[in-house]
């Protein structure tokens, strides 16, 4: 690599600005670059960044142009960010600017952040893996231009009657309900639609899979939510785990009764 720059792929959060990681935004502080995606990112996170960062929206850009100024800026020695929204590693598409960056020696690292679905949960106070109920979660997405085959259909994963979260489909959402009825989720499944999870304007529209197309719709949602469906969203019962339970002995902890 020429120069000793490096190019840091940072997850900024679902829109909370406070909800960055510390190592994320002590990078984001030092950066001398930043390509931040301007389409889907709370702007306020910007303010993190030092005065006279060069600061780019990668929403006006195309992947090549994109790869490009990482490319130039880590050669220059330059500390650069590329600024995801959430958590890149869903739906981010952060392997095709890492292949590029390989392929030109440029060092790069990756920071995690806080997905939507986090945020989303958090919000509605839930546990998305409750014992008796689901030890599962599906994170998927409808087809979109980006198509869908074979178990990847919303239609197959429904068969597993799992938590499902599903991410940029709530533009369609009588399509996505009609899915997961044919998968065999029954009509009066639990779902939760989170529009902007952690952001000042966040919206909870909650149903069954009866109503929640027709609720969503009134609210006029078509955009920056996420769906999640199943029963642990309300559940009728559920058991409590073993790693709390009096009598469960574990590597840190001997049961009661146990000898």
């Amino acid at each position: 690599m020429t120069g000793g720059g490096k190019v840091f792929f940072v997850g900024a959060g679902p829109g909370d600005p406070e909800l960055i990681t510390l190592k994320g935004k002590k990078i984001l502080e030092k950066a001398d670059v930043v390509v931040y995606t301007g389409s889907l990112l709370n702007p306020e996170i910007l303010k993190y960044a030092k005065e006279g960062a060069q600061l780019f929206d990668s929403s006006r850009m195309d992947l090549e142009e994109i790869v490009q100024t990482l490319v130039k800026a880590a050669k220059e020695g330059k500390i650069v960010v590329r600024l995801h929204d959430g958590d890149p590693s869903f739906y981010g598409a952060i392997k095709e600017q890492m292949d590029l960056l390989d392929k030109e020696g440029i060092e790069y690292e990756v920071i995690p952040g806080v997905s939507s679905l986090q945020a989303a949960a958090a919000s509605l106070k839930l546990e998305l893996t409750l014992p008796g109920v689901s030890q599962t979660v599906i994170i998927t997405r409808p087809e979109g231009k980006t198509p869908i085959t074979g178990a990847d259909n919303l239609v197959e994963l429904a068969r597993h009657r799992a938590t499902m979260a599903i991410f940029l489909g709530v533009h369609a959402i009588r399509k996505v309900v009609d899915k997961l009825r044919l998968g065999g989720y029954p009509e009066d499944t639990p779902v939760a639609v989170v529009y902007k999870a952690s952001w000042p304007e966040e919206e909870i529209v909650k149903g069954t899979l009866r109503d929640i197309a027709e609720k969503v719709e009134g609210e006029n949602i078509k955009s920056t939510a996420l769906i999640l469906v199943g029963d642990v969203i309300e559940p009728k019962d559920y058991g409590r785990s073993r790693l709390y339970d009096a009598g469960f002995t574990h590597g840190f902890r001997r049961g009661k009764g146990n000898v």
